[in-house]
C-alpha cells in the first residue's frame, strides 16, 4: 500500500518553523493540549544533526533473518516516495536490525530529503556524517535489515517513538530530542511557539539590564 500524495504544509509556514528549537516546541504542545508529541528514546546518530520537513511515514514488517526477501527491503521506495524537503519517518517497531545504512544516506542527501527519523535502527554512522546526511534513530548496529525485514506501506499514519505521525505532519528534530507537530494544528503550535521564543528573547535582554532568572521566570512564564 504506498500513497505518493502528502499534504505538505506551506512554504513559508515552514520557514516560520525551523529556526525554533524542541524545546520551545514542547512548551507551546502543552499550551495547545497537544502532551503526547515528543517522541521517546530516538535521538540523533551524532552531534549536531538537525532536520524539520514534512513527514513521508512508512511501515516496515519485521522478522526472523530470512522471513522476507532482498526485493522486500525496498529502501529505494522510500526515497522514492520523498520530495526535497521532506523528513523520511519509519516505524520498525523498535527494531535492532538497520532500515537505512550509508548508501541510502548517500542517495536521500542526493535527492534534497532533509533527513530521517527511524523507530528502529540504522548503520554505516561514518558514512552518514561524510555526506551529511541529518538521521535521528533509536538504534545504531551494524545489522542489515535485508530478509530481516519488508516495506509494507508508504503515507500511512505510523507509530514513532510513541507519537502518532501522519503523511504531512512536520517532524523537528535536533540534539534536544524529535517532536511531530500535526499539520491540521501546525498554525497554532508555530503561533505559540513563536511567542515563547520571543519571550526567551526579552528575558534574556532583561537579564543583561540587571534582572535576576527568579524575577525573569515570574515576569515570563514559558521560558
Amino acid at each position: 500500500m504506498i500513497h505518493q500524495d502528502i499534504n505538505r504544509p506551506d512554504p513559508a509556514l515552514m520557514t516560520r518553523i525551523k529556526p525554533i528549537a524542541t524545546s520551545t516546541y514542547a512548551n507551546a504542545f502543552d499550551e495547545c493540549g497537544l502532551y503526547h508529541n515528543v517522541m521517546d528514546g530516538i535521538s540523533a546518530a551524532a552531534p549536531g544533526m538537525a532536520l524539520c520537513g514534512p513527514a513521508v511515514t512508512v511501515k516496515l514488517s519485521v522478522g526472523a533473518p530470512g522471513t522476507y526477501t532482498s526485493a522486500d527491503f525496498a529502501v529505494g521506495a522510500m526515497i522514492d516516495a520523498a520530495q526535497r524537503g521532506d523528513v523520511i519517518v519509519i516505524d520498525a517497531a523498535g527494531c535492532r536490525y538497520s532500515t537505512w545504512g550509508g548508501m541510502a544516506s548517500f542517495a536521500a542527501k542526493f535527492k534534497g530529503v532533509a533527513g530521517i527519523v527511524v523507530d528502529g535502527a540504522t548503520r554505516d554512522l561514518e558514512e552518514m556524517v561524510e555526506f551529511g546526511f541529518d538521521v535521528f534513530t533509536r538504534h545504531m548496529v551494524p545489522t542489515t535489515g535485508r530478509t530481516r525485514l519488508k516495506l509494507e506501506a508508504i503515507n500511512i499514519p505510523v507509530s514513532v517513538g510513541g507519537v502518532l505521525v501522519s503523511p504531512g505532519d512536520i517532524v523537528v528534530a535536533d540534539g534536544t530530542g524529535v517532536i511531530s507537530i500535526p499539520n491540521a494544528q501546525s498554525d497554532q503550535v508555530v503561533s505559540f511557539a513563536e511567542k515563547c521564543q520571543q519571550d526567551d528573547n526579552a528575558a534574556m535582554q532583561d537579564m543583561k539590564n540587571g534582572l535576576s532568572f527568579s524575577e525573569a521566570m515570574a515576569k515570563y512564564r514559558n521560558i
